[in-house]
């Protein structure tokens, strides 16, 4: 074979490169053709000159190297038990709420039930009809937990008689909460609110936090990060399968469980309540992934995904070189497995800040290390393990520990890069609880799910306005 010139093109055996389909690829293969298949795909529509900017960002290395390394050095202990009161001193009448800001005329289902809910177990209204009433008429202060170094799983609600798990990163010295998991079901946080639901509150509140504070300070500092990397050894990922965590946890605190002037029925009861929740440790790590996402904020120039999060309408994201500014899209329905006679057309759209365990490297990027959560949210155990191997192609680093048996012992990918994001088109995933659109119903099933790409243009728009002429 020969060019126009007549100059012979094969002189040796050809050595192909191939981008795109993988059929082409294959047909070379069969062929015993060397072939260099390459992972190529073209960015997110319309948003070429505005990554070409930011990756022309002359901070943009460095600000993630620094930026990243803070996450990676964080260091979670849980410190303290104590009132929403004290800890993030809210006051009658204030209510912190999961996702991105949102009001009660755009509040979703499960929102608006968590958040009546709450207004009953505050002794603010007497019937939901009251406080539904209350809230309607803007009688409520509404903020989301995120803007006050908390986190919130599902509905998220904290109000100032509930209790808070409190813990420090003694690297950075900054601290972060959580309230107590409840379980599975019909539960606040999932916008159940019937009597069971605030009867269970309460219980929590006089009871189990007060135990819980009393032991955790009798204990002194819990190594959250230690359980953590020891759990993802042991088949949790540390989102919707947190069942080894739990139990680590549990042991770890139950010889001053034990030993606490208490009486014994109240012990038995709140080592009970943890040891049948298998999610009671997602609201430790949940914390812990927030404290570890906060130490990478405020770097300019990095574009570092430091919060991802649900309030069940809006979907928002918040970015290391852009502080505190929320780039939303509109949620979306997770693909999954449903309870009972439940289905798709009585899911709400995605909520919950639990997906800061994705942000953080946990969670659904870290399914290949749990591979018995596909029984749980859906698809098969290769799903799991794709999942993860897709996630490194958006992410900045792997952490050391944290890390994946099946995968050699890799640790899991960290630091979601809005700039890959839109320049592979892959979205992060992440493994969610699905509660039921209409208030009051509780948890319908649980799945898999995707932000809408519109946060991630969104944000690398806001960078390249804010990079440096080039």
């Amino acid at each position: 074979m020969t060019d126009h010139r007549g100059v012979p093109l094969l002189t040796a055996r050809p050595s192909v490169v191939t981008v795109g389909a993988d059929l082409f690829t294959r047909s070379l293969a069969d062929q015993a053709v060397s072939v260099t298949p390459v992972d190529w795909r073209p960015p997110m529509p319309g948003t070429a000159d505005h990554l070409a900017r930011v990756l022309a960002d002359p901070r943009r290395d460095e600000a993630n190297r620094r930026a990243v390394g803070r996450v990676l050095a964080s260091t979670p202990h849980l410190v303290d038990v104590r009132p929403a009161s004290e800890a993030l001193g809210l006051e009658p009448g204030q209510f912190r709420h999961a996702g991105p800001p949102i009001d009660w005329a755009r509040a979703s289902g499960p929102m608006r039930g968590a958040l009546i809910g709450a207004m009953l177990f505050e002794g603010l209204a007497d019937t939901p009809e009251e406080a539904e009433a209350h809230l309607a008429a803007g009688r409520a202060d509404l903020d989301p937990c995120h803007h006050h170094r908390a986190v919130g799983p599902m509905a998220g609600v904290v109000s100032p008689s509930m209790w808070m798990f409190e813990l420090e990163d003694t690297t950075h010295g900054t601290r972060a909460w959580c309230s107590l998991n409840e379980g599975l079901g019909k539960v606040l946080r999932y916008g159940a609110y019937g009597p069971e639901v605030v009867d269970r509150l309460r219980w929590m509140s006089a009871v189990l936090g007060p135990l819980l504070r009393d032991a955790v300070r009798a204990h002194g500092p819990v190594d959250i990060r230690a359980i953590i990397a020891q759990m993802l050894q042991m088949g949790d990922e540390g989102h919707n399968r947190n069942r080894a965590g739990t139990l680590m946890f549990l042991r770890e605190i139950l010889p001053e469980l034990v030993a606490a002037q208490a009486p014994s029925s109240d012990v038995a009861d709140a080592v009970r309540f943890v040891a049948g929740n298998d999610h009671f440790f997602l609201n430790l790590d949940m914390p812990a992934c927030k404290l570890a996402m906060d130490a990478g904020r405020d770097e300019p120039g990095s574009t570092l995904v430091v919060a991802m999060a649900r309030n069940g309408t809006d979907f928002g994201i918040q970015v290391s070189g852009t502080g505190d500014r929320w780039y939303t899209g509109p949620a979306q329905v997770p693909d999954g497995l449903y309870l009972g006679a439940y289905g798709p057309d009585d899911a709400n759209p995605d909520i919950g800040d639990s997906a800061i365990t994705e942000t953080a490297g946990i969670g659904g990027f870290a399914m290949a290390a749990a591979p018995a959560i596909v029984k749980f949210v859906g698809g098969e155990v290769a799903d799991a393990l794709d999942a993860t191997r897709r996630m490194y192609e958006i992410t900045l680093a792997e952490n050391p520990a944290y890390q994946v048996p099946v995968l050699d012992f890799r640790g899991t990918p960290t630091g979601i890069d809005v700039a890959k994001v839109v320049r592979t088109g892959i979205l992060p995933q992440i493994n969610t609880g699905i509660a039921g659109k209409v208030a009051g119903t509780g948890q319908v099933g649980a799945g898999l799910v995707t932000p809408p790409a519109s946060c991630f243009t969104e944000a690398v728009a806001a960078l390249a306005e804010a990079a440096p002429p080039v």
